[in-house]
């Protein structure tokens, strides 16, 4: 989806006071004047842009301000602060003095539920609003599916169609990172995606449940060293993320976007839903 394709806001019932709906202000300059955009017309586009960007509807309200940073255990709660805190800074900084937008991201890592998404989409939000960039937010499994579906006959769609916004958008959030089985076929379209945007330097917000680093095998010995099935996930720990996609990728994304760990923190859903259940 484009921003022309985005359905515009509904128009006010009084026009703008400025513009008086006209979109444009002459300013003076000892001449005829010259006609600039009004700023009505800039805050639409801010709202055409969150329209176009593909964000799921249980995450349309997540803003900064809103991310509950409290948990029960001192260090979780810390590690929610700094991950706040690492995103705000992120928001803050992504104009650059030399009026260019940062070319890095984020890379927010930690278990499900701990609102790795929610801080993803608020940045992504504040970016479109605060300096009208073009953004999207982009599932990692339901692109993998709709582009499975292209190969229908009858799709509408082309796997370029389908690529091309997400590889050359602007801003884009890519939740889910490693979630499908890593074959061949998924680890292809990856790299397409991943390795594009790494050589067009475009700042890339990945969420994921497996960790940065490699943790050290646990000691094994006889039989059942040699029958280790390296591919496979290690059942005894947090799984790393070089065993879901290309160490290739795992390094460029170590220059495209700086890590924010939520490890240490509480499934958030999860204890929403026990506390709904108890009352």
């Amino acid at each position: 989806m484009n921003e022309t394709a985005a359905p515009l806001p509904p128009r006010p019932s009084e026009p703008c006071p400025v513009c008086g709906g006209r979109g444009w202000v002459v300013h003076p300059d000892g001449g005829a004047g010259a006609a600039r955009r009004c700023e009505c017309q800039k805050r639409g586009r801010a709202q055409r842009l969150l329209n176009a960007a593909g964000i799921p509807g249980r995450y349309r309200k997540c803003r900064l301000e809103g991310f509950n940073t409290y948990q029960s255990r001192a260090g979780a709660q810390n590690q929610l602060t700094r991950a706040l805190a690492d995103s705000q800074r992120y928001v803050e900084g992504f104009l650059r003095p030399d009026g260019n937008f940062t070319r890095t991201g984020l890379l927010f890592i930690g278990p499900p539920g701990v609102g790795k998404t929610h801080l993803a989409v608020s940045v992504l939000v504040e970016l479109i609003t605060t300096y009208q960039v073009a953004g999207r937010f982009v599932d990692f499994t339901s692109l993998i599916h709709q582009i499975q579906s292209s190969f229908d006959p009858k799709s509408p769609e082309s796997k370029r169609e389908i690529l091309d916004p997400v590889v050359q958008a602007p801003l884009l959030v890519l939740d889910e990172l490693g979630a499908q089985k890593p074959t061949p076929w998924v680890q292809d379209i990856l790299y397409l995606l991943i390795n594009s945007r790494y050589n067009e330097r475009l700042p890339t917000l990945f969420t994921t449940n497996y960790t940065l680093d490699e943790p050290e095998p646990p000691a094994r010995s006889g039989r059942a060293e040699k029958t280790l099935d390296r591919g496979a996930d290690r059942t005894d720990g947090p799984t790393p993320l070089s065993r879901r996609i290309e160490a290739r990728l795992v390094s460029r994304l170590c220059e495209m976007a700086r890590p924010v760990r939520l490890g240490a923190v509480e499934d958030f859903r999860r204890e929403v839903q026990m506390q709904r259940l108890r009352v």
